[in-house]
């Protein structure tokens, strides 16, 4: 499997080892895009897409819908978003409004306290997700993505 392929095409299956390896090359990606300040992170979306090619695959090899690549991508990107703004909409609330300071400040806390609550549920979700993904055995045999990934030989 060639480098475009295991990051362009969410069909076919991997095993563990490549799995691991194009993870480990997203990562140091993203954490060199990180360092470019906006354009760099435009650039570190289209690695997403990339993740969900390389997770895709890793879920059919064991005989799972790519679909399920939905869970960690969801909890890990979508759920911080949506939190951020219940919770700082609370928090903006609490300021914008006639609420003595002891009690504005305590749902500035709270809110702030929730949202780092929902934060670190997510992101323990997907670390979950992505252990699961890269210890689990695959399929031995041909399923319904395909033949099972070439084992490297030991000679």
């Amino acid at each position: 499997m060639d480098w475009k392929t295991l990051f362009f095409a969410p069909d076919g299956r991997i095993g563990r080892s490549t799995f691991w390896i194009g993870w480990l090359v997203l990562l140091g990606v993203n954490v060199v895009l990180g360092w470019i300040p906006l354009f760099g992170w435009l650039l570190s979306l289209v690695t997403i897409y990339c993740y969900v090619c390389v997770s895709a695959k890793r879920l059919h090899d064991m005989g799972k819908s790519g679909w399920l690549t939905l869970i960690p991508v969801v909890t890990a990107f979508i759920l911080p978003v949506v939190g951020v703004f219940l919770f700082g909409g609370a928090a903006l609330f609490a300021g914008l409004t006639r609420m003595s300071e002891e009690a504005a400040a305590a749902t500035v806390l709270s809110s702030l306290g929730g949202l780092i609550l929902v934060v670190m549920a997510s992101w323990l979700v997907a670390l979950g997700f992505l252990i699961w993904q890269g210890v689990s055995n695959g399929d031995p045999g041909e399923n319904r993505y395909g033949p099972p990934p070439l084992q490297p030989v030991v000679a």
